[in-house]
């Protein structure tokens, strides 16, 4: 990297990594603990949590609950609470264990106001007369971004070049957060070609309900993934408003007004994290969702080689600029994976997502194979985590969604005054 380069990286990586240490919580947590015998805070100080690489009395809340422990955790990982159990009390005589009743708690993560105009834009004008984005704001800046009502963490996915798999990582991240015991949402942010309907597999021709909520009209999302034994992912796209056929002939601030209506004029309902699949590039479109929406992070996508690593690198620095967090970098095709033989060969090269999130001071989220599989289940509208949860590739997504969760966690730890989570018990 240049000296340019290698400056920006070094700022990236002076991001929140590790939770704040926290004494008192700690002594709570192992005064808990001790009520049940010393064997027990022993064995819970042999357990290093893998996402968060430290014991859970160092970041968990625990409660005493009769012959039962409650443990409350800050991020989305109800998969892995099982495990989890098992490794805490391994240790311990068969008498000696408690029952372990395991809770998330999700908080929001405050957001500075980045708008170089006062603030977000929140008109209400109807969405097929699309807004001009380069107009001034009416509304007052205080310092911090106004919320997004209905929604605790916006987490934008970006690449920075198209044909990487971003919107496939997107669709499948989410699945997995829903699958970890979160409250999802997505937003097609590409407004020219939006695909996530098709992935979700939404029927053409389906229509947002308009509904009337507090005096204001607001796009009803579509529900999607309600069999997948959770609340069903709330999905909005500009794919719903218009047929396959139409192209969007806009300009820039007119589809960056369009974007905006699209994500502030949805009733959004209870969500934990709302992902934003941002279309490719670096221009006004993600310029201007960086600046007037109130995202709380973001993911990087790339593939190993170098002309994708090139464009990632650009994505790093636009959020860096912004003072967007970067949550890590993804790896998309990683390694290709013959449906025949299983043969395993690096077609766009090597490790390169892992050097970059290296270069950077970034977690390497997850590296996801190139396997035919994938498309083909995404073409379909059944993504991998919905179609095969179990199977190794949904579980790589899955163990991505646990990292994302995680990070994002760790920033709200260090930020001040946040606010209280939505707690969902097993």
């Amino acid at each position: 990297m240049s000296s340019n380069e290698s400056g920006e990286a070094e700022a990236v990586s002076q991001q929140h990594t590790t939770w704040p240490v926290d004494d008192r919580r700690t002594r709570r947590n192992e005064a808990v603990l001790s009520e049940y015998g010393e064997g027990l805070v022993e064995a819970f100080s042999h357990y290093i949590d893998p996402y968060m690489a430290l014991p859970v009395t160092a970041f968990a809340k625990l409660q005493g609950e009769g012959k039962a422990i409650g443990i409350e955790l800050p991020y989305a990982c109800s998969g892995h609470h099982e495990a989890m159990r098992t490794l805490l009390t391994v240790s311990l005589p068969d008498g000696d264990v408690p029952i372990l009743n395991f809770s998330q708690a999700i908080e929001a993560l405050p957001v500075a106001d980045r708008s170089p105009k006062g603030g977000p834009q929140t008109g209400h004008a109807p969405l097929i007369q699309p807004r001009d984005a380069s107009k001034p704001s009416t509304a007052a800046s205080s310092g911090q971004s106004a919320a997004l009502p209905g929604v605790r963490n916006i987490i934008a996915v970006a690449s920075g070049k198209g044909g990487v798999g971003k919107s496939t990582s997107s669709v499948n991240l989410a699945l997995a957060l829903q699958a970890e015991g979160a409250r999802v949402g997505i937003v097609d942010a590409d407004i020219y070609g939006p695909s996530m309907g098709m992935m979700c597999g939404v029927a053409e021709g389906t229509r947002p309900e308009i509904i009337d909520f507090d005096g204001t009209r607001f796009f009803q999302p579509i529900d999607v993934f309600a069999d997948a034994g959770a609340a069903p992912i709330q999905l909005m796209s500009m794919a719903f408003l218009v047929n396959d056929k139409t192209p969007m002939v806009w300009r820039g601030p007119m589809v960056s007004g369009a974007l905006l209506q699209l994500i502030t004029q949805t009733h959004w309902q209870g969500l934990d994290y709302l992902i934003v699949d941002l279309p490719p590039g670096t221009g006004d479109i993600q310029l201007t969702l960086s600046q007037k929406v109130p995202l709380s992070a973001a993911v990087i996508v790339t593939t190993p080689q170098d002309i994708a690593l090139l464009d990632a690198r650009k994505a790093v620095s636009m959020f860096e600029k912004v003072d967007v967090p970067v949550l890590g970098v993804i790896e998309n095709m990683s390694v290709h994976i013959c449906s025949n033989c299983g043969h395993r060969e690096h077609l766009f090269g090597s490790e390169g997502g892992a050097r970059m999130a290296e270069e950077y001071g970034l977690p390497l989220l997850g590296q996801i194979p190139l396997h035919l599989t994938i498309r083909e289940q995404t073409d379909r509208g059944r993504p991998t985590v919905y179609a095969e949860p179990e199977s190794e590739v949904g579980l790589i997504y899955r163990d991505m969604a646990r990292n994302v969760s995680a990070r994002l966690a760790i920033r709200c730890a260090h930020a001040k005054n946040a606010a209280p989570g939505l707690i969902a018990h097993d």
